[in-house]
């Protein structure tokens, strides 16, 4: 498991890949809420897999499943991330719940590399490179190229890393 503070980070990258994906479909609505949306539900789906398994009704607020069971299964994070990209553009609750997926996807992700693993398909499947907690500036490093190049393409009409270098050296920046 990333720590916490590597999901928030990870999920603030989730968030601007949401919010690019759902300005580029045109699943903003009116005033691009949508895209506002879809950022702030990326960034708390990124932490979604863990608070989920908590028993909020109850007063020990313990864990209601076994942690890295249902609610890190990847085909059903996977599956909520396809149908509302399926939705955007033809239903308002889409953008945020692409948002959240995104956040949920990328929680998983960061999460793969430990021991532990994740449920993607059947059994419990981990990459095995760190342990728990360590590597963390690896994961969230990753996650922050995969906005970028994400937002770039968006945002940015395309320019990516090395077209924008050549663009600084151009403007005698740096």
């Amino acid at each position: 498991m990333a720590s916490n503070k590597a999901h928030h980070a990870t999920g603030f990258a989730a968030g601007v890949i949401a919010a690019a994906i759902v300005a580029r479909i045109g699943g903003g609505g009116s005033f691009h809420i949508g895209v506002l949306l879809s950022f702030i539900a990326g960034v708390a789906g990124s932490t979604a897999p863990d608070w989920l398994e908590v028993a909020w009704w109850s007063r020990a607020r313990r864990l209601w499943i076994t942690h890295r069971t249902l609610t890190h299964w990847g085909v059903g994070w996977l599956a909520l991330l396809a149908g509302s990209y399926h939705w955007l553009g033809h239903s308002v609750y889409a953008a945020p719940v692409f948002g959240f997926a995104c956040g949920g996807v990328m929680h998983l992700l960061a999460d793969w590399p430990n021991p532990l693993g994740v449920p993607w398909v059947a059994g419990r499947h981990s990459l095995n490179l760190w342990n728990s907690g360590h590597c963390d500036l690896i994961v969230v490093g990753g996650a922050w190229v995969a906005a970028w190049f994400v937002g770039a393409h968006v945002w940015m009409h395309g320019v990516h890393a090395v077209h924008g270098v050549s663009v600084l050296r151009f403007l005698k920046v740096g």
